[in-house]
């Protein structure tokens, strides 16, 4: 297989540092919510109450009082995105391209949004696909993309938290752990598998069925990405992906409410 990851970084820090920095990193964000989200499942699973009949809400309301919500849910995607902006200072280049190690250069931008249109297909049908099956057969609690409330910030905020979402993993799980894993000696079936994994087990919370689904996303994000080694395209799709399921939802939910509708009981 034809390997296109970018360049590593210009500096060669020891394997101990490395592997330290990639555990903060981590602890930071991906990481930490990789272990809550086993742990959330494992509360779930000793429920007497089935997966199919519980909820998980992805961005709840924060306060009953409108301005509070909304500086809660700014103040959590602002603070959320922390990790991003660690990870760039940790890979930043003194010479141009400054996040060129992360797999940004600045250059093919509309070919980048273009295959990234491209993959929304390719994972948001067969997504939406496993999603049904899996409620149909218990492997998903039911999912509320959005808060309760409906403000007339509520739609902005929801594309900020899709953004959110796909800064922080793509980033993070493509762009860093590519990058040092390779300063570590791994080779690229294992980086592959290794992130792909960690990338299934933060939506561990959903059910089972999500760790099948984003395993899946994560196995043909991280396949492309080491052919092509540019990370806008992952960026396009995981927000548009995103942004569709957040703010798509309700409108799903009220034409088959069978299959996306919360349960009632």
């Amino acid at each position: 297989m034809r390997i296109a990851l970018p360049p590593p970084p210009p500096d060669a820090p020891s394997r101990a540092r490395i592997g330290w920095e990639i555990a903060i990193v981590l602890g930071l964000g991906l990481g930490q919510s990789a272990v809550y989200a086993i742990v959330q499942l494992l509360d779930r699973l000793s429920l007497s109450t089935p997966l199919a009949d519980q909820t998980a809400t992805l961005n709840p309301s924060q306060s009953s009082r409108e301005l509070f919500d909304l500086l809660y849910q700014l103040l959590g995607i602002g603070f959320s995105v922390v990790p991003v902006l660690l990870v760039c200072f940790l890979l930043w280049r003194p010479v141009r391209p400054r996040l060129g190690a992360l797999g940004l250069d600045g250059t093919r931008i509309g070919r980048d949004v273009g295959g990234g249109l491209l993959l929304v297909l390719a994972i948001g049908i067969p997504g939406l696909a496993l999603y049904v099956l899996g409620r149909m057969n218990g492997w998903f609690v039911a999912v509320d993309p959005g808060a309760q409330s409906a403000y007339w910030w509520t739609v902005p905020v929801l594309l900020l938290s899709a953004a959110r979402a796909a800064v922080q993993e793509e980033f993070v799980v493509l762009g860093y752990l590519f990058a040092r894993l390779r300063q570590l000696g791994w080779g690229p079936w294992t980086i592959l598998l290794a992130t792909s994994v960690l990338r299934a087990s933060y939506h561990l919370y959903q059910g089972p069925g999500a760790f099948i689904g984003n395993l899946g996303m994560g196995l043909l994000f991280g396949f492309l990405f080491l052919r092509t080694g540019r990370l806008l395209p992952f960026l396009v799709a995981h927000f548009l992906i995103d942004a569709a399921v957040f703010v798509g939802y309700p409108w799903a939910a009220a034409m088959w409410p069978a299959l996306f509708g919360l349960p009632t009981h």
